[in-house]
């Protein structure tokens, strides 16, 4: 069938809107719009691995990108690696904790026999099958091939399937008009975020904020690096010592990993 029969037959059925059809074909076509300086928003399949780098330096299924928390180093009454977030990605509060964003928490968590807590860092885990990518219905949330678990603000509808289906409860819903954004970090009202270990830092060979806030001022619980790398020093660590993952029993294979736990 040639395209001008076939585009002859949509017209003539009932309910054809060719105004809608020019409004998506447009949509498509501006995938690749700049939305910042040195911000890209990218069309994104639930079957296509893109990296936020440059088209030249592509992001690698090679690398697995990871982290190591020692939580016998992690003092709670430190979130240096919260306020090192907040700082490099423009996470303001609104006045209202229930709802404002956090991309990365301390929360405390208690040993029911022995009655022990201990303090833990919890953001993304950035799993090898994310539960959030599943049930995605536009594939806003999708993984890159490095591991990373991002969410392409150009495509989410605030549906909050994300939110629901993660197990970490990771995920931040923005109900505000935000301002002083970073060009490295866009956000927007009525969608969902979280943690990207701070993609734009990884691309450009730097570790994420708050693995160096803790290196600084921390008690040095957290090591950032790939997992894939025998050579790495979070390979050497996890092939040394015992680590564990948190609900493990989910088969998720999390991206983070947490010593002491």
């Amino acid at each position: 069938m040639s395209s001008e029969t076939k585009n002859r037959r949509q017209m003539d059925t009932p309910g054809f809107d060719p105004a809608r059809r020019s409004f998506l074909s447009a949509m498509a076509a501006a995938a690749g719009v700049t939305l910042a300086p040195g911000v890209m928003l990218y069309g994104i399949s639930k079957t296509s691995q893109v990296s936020a780098k440059a088209a030249d330096a592509e992001a690698s299924g090679a690398v697995r990108w990871g982290m190591l928390i020692d939580l016998g180093r992690c003092d709670s009454g430190c979130d240096d690696c919260v306020s090192a977030c907040a700082k490099e990605n423009g996470l303001h509060g609104s006045g209202r904790p229930e709802t404002d964003a956090q991309w990365i928490r301390k929360v405390e968590i208690r040993n029911p026999h022995t009655g022990s807590s201990t303090s833990l860092p919890m953001m993304c885990q950035h799993c090898e099958n994310p539960p959030c990518v599943d049930v995605c219905p536009t594939g806003a949330s999708f993984k890159r091939a490095d591991g990373i678990v991002l969410v392409n603000k150009h495509t989410c509808i605030g549906c909050r399937y994300c939110m629901m289906a993660c197990p970490y409860k990771a995920r931040s819903f923005v109900h505000e008009v935000l301002e002083d954004q970073k060009a490295d970090a866009p956000r927007g009202k009525g969608t969902v975020e979280s943690c990207t270990l701070c993609v734009h830092r990884v691309d450009a060979d730097r570790q994420p904020a708050c693995v160096e806030a803790c290196t600084d001022t921390g008690g040095g619980a957290m090591l950032f690096g790939d997992l894939n790398d025998p050579h790495s020093e979070i390979s050497k660590r996890v092939a040394k010592y015992a680590s564990q993952q948190v609900r493990a029993d989910l088969g998720l294979n999390p991206g983070i990993r947490y010593r002491n736990l």
